[in-house]
C-alpha cells in the first residue's frame, strides 16, 4: 500500500500516520537512539500499514557513510574513462553497491595533477574510493579524509589496501610458452611507463631473456591497438629475424597481428603473437590469440566488498593469472 498512486509511502508519511516527529520515526526504523516503547509500537503500526520501505541511500547519508562509490581513473586524458577495462571494474562495483542501495560514479584523475583528488575530500556523499591504474605519487597525495575509505587496483601502500592480477607470473607463463614453441627472437611491447603495475612484465620479461641468453627487444606501448600496429612495424624493420612478439594487452596485441598482416607478414608461421587480459574477442579473432587470464571483475568485487563493509585493511592481495594457449601463438 502507498500514500497515493503515484508514489511510495515516505517517512514524513509514517510519522504522521504514527503521530510522532521524523526523527523519532527514523531512529525507531533505523534501531538506533532512544524512542519510548508506545512510540515504537505507533511507528510499527505505521509502517506496516502504509508498506514503507526505508532508503538505504537516504540512511547511509544520514549516518555519514556515503551513498556513492567513486571508481577515479588515473589517465594522460580523459580517454581512459573509456577503457573496457574500466567498464569492467565499474560493471562489478555496481553489482557489489546495488543491493546495498550505493551508486558508483566515475571520476577522471589527469595524470599530473597530484591534487586530483581534493574535489573529493570531504565529501560525505562517498562512502569509499576505488583508485585505477595508481601510481605512487598518487597514493601519496590521498587526502587524509579519504584514508581508510580507499582501495587500489594496482600497487598500495601501508595505509592504501591494493588487488591485482599477478600479471608478473602471467607474463612469465606467456613467455615460457613461447620459448617453448621454438620461439628464440620475442620481442615485447610494453605498457606505459609511468604505470608501475606495467612494469612488472618488463621486469618479468629481461628476467627471463638474461637466463635464456636471448638479447631483449622492448618497444613502449600504451595499452592501445593502434599502437601495436605500429609497434609491429617498427619490430620488422629493427629485427628482420624477429618470431614472436609479446604485448602486455590483448588490445596490442590484436593491433600488432594487423601490423604483422599489413606487413606480409604471417601469423603464427612467421611471428608469433601473444598478449595479455584474455579479453572475450581474444577468443574469436582469426588466429585466436594465445593470452593470459585477467580476473577483473573478481579484483573490483574483492575492492568494492571492503569499502561497503568498513574500514578496509591494508594489505596486498594478487590473483592469479594462467596461460591460455590459442592459435596465434
Amino acid at each position: 500500500m502507498t500514500t497515493a498512486a503515484h508514489r511510495p509511502a515516505t517517512l514524513e508519511d509514517v510519522a504522521r500516520v504514527a503521530g510522532v516527529s521524523r526523527s523519532t520515526a527514523s531512529r525507531v526504523i533505523a534501531g538506533t537512539g532512544f524512542a519510548s516503547p508506545a512510540a515504537r509500537k505507533q511507528v510499527t503500526a505505521a509502517v506496516d500499514q502504509l508498506g514503507y520501505v526505508p532508503n538505504p541511500a537516504a540512511r547511509a547519508l544520514v549516518r555519514g557513510g556515503g551513498v556513492r562509490l567513486v571508481v577515479a581513473v588515473l589517465g594522460t586524458s580523459a580517454a581512459v574513462l573509456d577503457d573496457p577495462y574500466v567498464h569492467q571494474v565499474v560493471g562489478a562495483a555496481a553489482r557489489v553497491c546495488t543491493p546495498a542501495g550505493v551508486g558508483v560514479a566515475l571520476y577522471w584523475l589527469p595524470f599530473g595533477d597530484p591534487r586530483s583528488l581534493d574535489q573529493l575530500d570531504g565529501d560525505r556523499s562517498v562512502c569509499g574510493v576505488i583508485l585505477v591504474n595508481t601510481t605512487e605519487e598518487l597514493l601519496e597525495a590521498v587526502p587524509r579524509s579519504l584514508r581508510g575509505r580507499v582501495v587500489s587496483i594496482g600497487v598500495g601502500s601501508a595505509t592504501v589496501p591494493s588487488f591485482d592480477v599477478d600479471n608478473a607470473a602471467g607474463s612469465e607463463a606467456v613467455l615460457r610458452h613461447l620459448y617453448a614453441s621454438g620461439r628464440r627472437r620475442i620481442a615485447m611491447v610494453t605498457g606505459p611507463r609511468w604505470l608501475p603495475c606495467a612494469q612488472r612484465p618488463v621486469q618479468t620479461y629481461r628476467r627471463l631473456m638474461a637466463e635464456a641468453g636471448l638479447p631483449e627487444r622492448i618497444l613502449p606501448g600504451d595499452f592501445r591497438a593502434a599502437r601495436g600496429r605500429t609497434a609491429a612495424g617498427e619490430a620488422l624493420r629493427r629485427w628482420p629475424d624477429i618470431d614472436a612478439i609479446y604485448a602486455i594487452s590483448d588490445d596490442t596485441a590484436l593491433g600488432v597481428i594487423a601490423g604483422l598482416r599489413d606487413a606480409g607478414a604471417r601469423v603464427p608461421g612467421d611471428v608469433a603473437v601473444a598478449g595479455f587480459d584474455d579479453i572475450p574477442l581474444a577468443g574469436m579473432t582469426a588466429p585466436a590469440l594465445t593470452t593470459a587470464s585477467h580476473p577483473v571483475g573478481r579484483i573490483a568485487t574483492a575492492a568494492a566488498n571492503p569499502l561497503l563493509d568498513g574500514r578496509p585493511a591494508a594489505t596486498v592481495t594478487l590473483f592469479p593469472s594462467a596461460l591460455v594457449a590459442r592459435a596465434s601463438a
